[in-house]
C-alpha cells in the first residue's frame, strides 16, 4: 500500500508519512528507513530483529516491509526468545547478524552492534491529561507537579512539561540513573526519576505494570495515572499489592532450604546480591537460568525462592510460582535481619 507522504489524514511520525511504500498499515515510527541504511552501510547478510512479546505479532509485517526495499540475498530474522526490556536482549542472534534492531525499548546501554527502536506512541495524550487534572490539586494550592512516562511518550514529554506549565504548575522532572535514557522515563524496575519534590505525581502511560511500581516505590507520593491508550485517568492504589507481598514474606519465614536464583540475562544479573546471600546462608543453592518461569522451579525441593534477576518476575507472576518467591529485600526480612516494616519495592540500578 502506497500513501502520498503529504496526505493529512495521517499522524505525525506514523511511518507512512516517511514516504517509503509499505504493505501494512502502522501506528508506531518503525524508523525502517534508518534500519535500511544501516543494512546497506554494513553490507548487511543477515539482519535480527527483536520485539517485546506485545510487539511480536507485528514482526512479520515489518519484515514484510524490509524484505521490499533490501536485496534479496538480505536475511532477515525474526528473535523468538520472550522479551520484556531493553535489559533482555537475544545475544545468540545478535552474535550472529550484521544488524541487530531493538523494537519498543530505549538504550539501556550505548552499542554499535545494536539499533535502539523506541518505537513512539502517535497518540495524542493531552484530552487524558487534561481530564488528570481533576486528580491533583488545583496549582493555587500546590503547583508542585512531578510528571514521568514510558518511552513510547517521550516524544511529547517536552510538549507536555510545557502545556502543564502553561496552567501554572511547576513541573518537577530530572533522569535517574544510568538505567534510564530520558529524563522523566521510568522502567518497569527503575523509577529514580520520580524522586523529585513534589507530592503529587502524574504518569502518563498505559496499562498497570509501570505505575503499580511507581506506588510501591514512592508510597508517600499521589500518583495519578493519565492513560491515554485507553482514554481513562486512575489514582494508583499499592495496598492490594502490598497485602500480596506480606502474606509472601510470612510464608517465606518458615524456609529452611532456599533457592537463590541468578538471572542470566545480559540486563538482569546480579551476581554480588546472589553472591552475598550464598555467602550467609549454608542452606541456600544457586540456581541459574534465563527465562524465570514457574514451570522451571517445579522439580526443584526448596521451601522458598529468592529472585535477584528482574523484580517484576517476583512482584507480577509470585502467586503463580509453587513455593514463596521474593526478592533480596523481601528475603532479608524472612531471615529476620529487617522488621517488616522496612518492606519496599525491588529496583535495578545500574547497566551491565
Amino acid at each position: 500500500m502506497s500513501q502520498d507522504a503529504s496526505d493529512d489524514s495521517y499522524s505525525e511520525g506514523d511511518l507512512r508519512n516517511t514516504g517509503m511504500d509499505l504493505r501494512h498499515d502502522r501506528e508506531w515510527d518503525y524508523e525502517l528507513e534508518r534500519i535500511v541504511d544501516e543494512i546497506d552501510e554494513r553490507d548487511a547478510e543477515k539482519v535480527g530483529l527483536q520485539f517485546p512479546e506485545g510487539l511480536k505479532r507485528r514482526g512479520p509485517a515489518v519484515a514484510d516491509d524490509l524484505r521490499e526495499v533490501v536485496d534479496d540475498d538480505v536475511t532477515i530474522m525474526l528473535s523468538g526468545q520472550p522479551c520484556y526490556g531493553a535489559c533482555d536482549l537475544d545475544t545468540y542472534l545478535m552474535r550472529r547478524t550484521d544488524v541487530f534492531v531493538h523494537f519498543g525499548h530505549s538504550p539501556m546501554k550505548e552499542s554499535d552492534q545494536i539499533i535502539y527502536v523506541p518505537l513512539f506512541s502517535n497518540v495524542d495524550p493531552f484530552p487524558i491529561l487534561e481530564d488528570s487534572l481533576a486528580e491533583i490539586p488545583d496549582p493555587d494550592d500546590d503547583p508542585a507537579v512531578g510528571l514521568v512516562t514510558t518511552a513510547q511518550h517521550m516524544n511529547r514529554f517536552g510538549e507536555m512539561v510545557d502545556w502543564l506549565e502553561e496552567r501554572g504548575y511547576e513541573v518537577h522532572t530530572r533522569k535517574g540513573d544510568d538505567r534510564l535514557t530520558y529524563e522523566g522515563q521510568v522502567l518497569g524496575c527503575n523509577y529514580a526519576s520520580a524522586d523529585i519534590d513534589a507530592d503529587n505525581v502524574l504518569y502518563v502511560g498505559g496499562g498497570k505494570f509501570h505505575p503499580m511500581g511507581l506506588a510501591m516505590e514512592h508510597q508517600d507520593k499521589h500518583i495519578v495515572i493519565a492513560d491515554p491508550v485507553n482514554n481513562v485517568v486512575t489514582v494508583a492504589d499499592p495496598e492490594q499489592f502490598l497485602k500480596q507481598r506480606y502474606a509472601t514474606v510470612h510464608k517465606a519465614m518458615d524456609a529452611e532450604k532456599w533457592g537463590v536464583i541468578f538471572c542470566t540475562k545480559i540486563g538482569q544479573g546480579r551476581w554480588e546480591t546472589a553472591e552475598e546471600i550464598l555467602d550467609n546462608n549454608d542452606n541456600a543453592y544457586l540456581i541459574t537460568m534465563d527465562e524465570v518461569t514457574p514451570d522451571r522451579l517445579l522439580n526443584f525441593d526448596m521451601d522458598a525462592f529468592v529472585n535477584t534477576g528482574c523484580p517484576r518476575i517476583t512482584t507480577d507472576d509470585g502467586p503463580q510460582f509453587h513455593k514463596p518467591m521474593v526478592t533480596p529485600g523481601e528475603y532479608e526480612i524472612a531471615m529476620g535481619n529487617k522488621p517488616l516494616d522496612e518492606l519496599e519495592f525491588d529496583t535495578f540500578h545500574g547497566t551491565w
